[in-house]
Formats: C-alpha cells, sequence, structure tokens
C-alpha cells in the first residue's frame, strides 16, 4: 500500500517576534484528516509537524508520498541540506544554529523509517487536498483560539 498524503501548516503572524497561533494539518487520499493547534509558533514549524504527524500515522517500512507546499520542507529532503547541517554541527550556511533543530531530527528519523517520496504542489492553486488540508489548518488556529476570526 502506498498512501498519499497532503500536508500544510498556518500561523497568524508569521512575522510577529515570539511565535504566534498557529495550526497543522495532514490529508490522507481516501483517509483520515489530522490536525492541530500551537499557540506560540511560527508557520515554519507548523509545516514541519504537519509532516511529523503524518508520518506518525502510517508504520515503519511504508511507502508515503508526502504533497505540501512548502519549500521549506521539500527542499530540505531533495536538495540533502541535512548533509551540510551535520557536516558543521547542525549550523546554517551562516554558522548560525539551524532553527527548528528538535523539528527536523524527529522529521528525518521518521523518513528514515520510511520510503518516502515528495512532491512539491503550488499553494492556493485549487488542488483540493491541498485547499482542505490548509482550511484545517486555518481552522485549527481558530478553534484553538477559542473560535476566534483568525485574521
Amino acid at each position: 500500500m502506498t498512501y498519499h498524503v497532503y500536508t500544510d501548516g498556518a500561523c497568524r503572524n508569521n512575522q510577529a517576534p515570539g511565535g504566534q497561533p498557529g495550526g497543522w494539518a495532514c490529508v490522507f487520499v481516501d483517509g483520515p484528516e489530522y490536525s492541530g493547534f500551537d499557540p506560540r509558533t511560527t508557520n515554519n514549524r507548523m509545516e514541519l509537524t504537519a509532516v511529523i504527524e503524518a508520518l506518525k500515522h502510517t508504520e515503519k517500512g511504508a511507502e508515503v508520498v508526502v504533497h505540501s507546499d512548502s519549500a521549506y520542507v521539500i527542499n530540505a529532503f531533495l536538495q540533502n541540506w541535512f548533509q551540510g547541517w551535520e557536516r558543521r554541527g547542525w549550523k546554517n550556511a551562516k554558522g548560525d544554529p539551524v532553527e527548528n533543530q528538535d523539528l527536523w531530527k524527529t522529521l528525518r528519523q521518521l523518513v528514515e523509517e520510511r520510503r518516502v517520496t515528495w512532491i512539491k504542489v503550488k499553494g492556493h492553486a485549487g488542488d483540493r487536498f491541498n485547499e482542505r488540508a490548509d482550511q484545517l489548518a486555518v481552522e485549527a488556529i481558530r478553534q484553538g483560539l477559542g473560535g476566534k476570526d483568525t485574521h
């Protein structure tokens, strides 16, 4: 069996210092949907969390096709950013600590235990599964804020 899953993360005001309310979602094609909320986060953390949660809902050894509109997530794997990060002691090219190391390390472990294919999709371009993941992530923020508007 091959799992096809669409993931997305959202953040209320990604530019605010210290993080803002965020949501994540993963939608399995012909399967379940999952979403969640974090009161103080960033969009990148939510994008990573969405993929982590998706992979946690598959078994080790599974074949998983991850569809994401996050260049941040997709490029890390397609361009093997990990090789440079590890060579530099988990520092980026500027010598600063890699952001979101905790999530990257968790995600990498989950990926190593599965056969993952990465597909970059264009966000807000009418793909019904990508749109559904976005809708769920935004709704998770709204619900996490007690039903308040997310904008």
